[in-house]
């Protein structure tokens, strides 16, 4: 049985060689796709471990599969490795971080990485378990924000437009901190925690800063819980989570082919549903307009 199985193979190679010949002749060879060129239907991304970061991916997945793209994706929990790879070609993009926290990273790690397209808004504001209303917060309470610069400062501008502290008006949101505080009658003690422990620190502070989805993903009830939600800035670029890319490759087939997926219908009706729309969706910015508003942003 062996010998015929092997008979069998070698004449479909000399039938191959043949037929490869005739075509040949008749100036009909076509060369293989290389390597290369199979991979580049591929497409590289890394995202955190959330529901409206894991859940718009995997539907984006489906989409681009439709017109022959792999997305291969990679989730994790932290959120420096997502734009080290991306800086260094490892990764095509990455999906994790909103755009003040993009230009903050860049600037300190010396990380070279771009936003393509914003996929969501994420709203956020001051919670808190103990107290109604931002008035009863007693002398002394202790506040929680987000220990990174681009967030740091979100919580203490709330409180500032409340009239409870004052801060340098000169100091832009995004790179406000305690640092631009000029006087804290209350004598408020703010405690720096990871952004993504925000909501779960809640129970261990008087109040504290906190991003929307969060504190509904922590089971917590909105109308119960807020003191005072964060007004949307007049330019809202700073504060959409977008997707990062290597600068230039923004116009490139793979880029434009996620943007699309993650612009679908199919993304937007997710949107739509979970948490009842509290996280909005928004396709403001793309890699057509976006590139100029981030120029201004990174100036400031």
């Amino acid at each position: 049985m062996q010998n015929i199985f092997q008979t069998k193979r070698h004449f479909g190679v000399i039938s191959l060689s043949l037929a490869a010949f005739a075509l040949g002749g008749c100036g009909l060879t076509q060369a293989a796709p290389s390597v290369q060129e199979v991979e580049d239907r591929t497409i590289r991304i890394i995202v955190t471990e959330s529901a409206p970061y894991q859940e718009p991916t995997e539907i984006a997945k489906e989409v681009l599969a439709e017109d022959g793209w792999e997305l291969d994706t990679t989730y994790v929990t932290d959120i420096i490795q997502p734009n080290q790879v991306v800086s260094r070609g490892e990764y095509d993009a990455n999906y994790f971080q909103n755009a003040a926290y993009l230009r903050q990273f860049n600037k300190d790690n010396d990380t070279d990485v771009a936003p393509a397209f914003s996929v969501y808004y994420a709203p956020a504001g001051l919670f808190s378990l103990q107290y109604d209303s931002l008035d009863e917060l007693p002398d002394g309470a202790q506040i929680s924000l987000p220990v990174d610069t681009a967030n740091n400062g979100r919580g203490i501008k709330i409180l500032a437009d409340a009239g409870l502290l004052e801060i340098d008006e000169s100091v832009d949101v995004t790179q406000l901190s305690q640092d631009d505080i000029v006087d804290n009658p209350h004598d408020f003690d703010f405690i720096e925690v990871d952004q993504q422990s925000t909501a779960q620190t809640l129970p261990d502070v008087d109040a504290g800063f906190s991003f929307v989805r969060m504190v509904v993903e922590a089971d917590y009830d909105l109308d119960e819980i807020t003191l005072e939600l964060e007004p949307e800035l007049d330019e809202s670029l700073p504060y959409s989570i977008v997707v990062g890319v290597q600068p230039g490759t923004e116009d490139s087939e793979k880029i434009q082919a996620l943007q699309q997926a993650y612009h679908s219908p199919q993304v937007q009706d997710w949107f739509a549903e979970y948490l009842e729309g509290s996280v909005a969706f928004t396709d403001e910015y793309t890699t057509d307009n976006i590139a100029d508003p981030w120029e201004n942003f990174t100036q400031k």
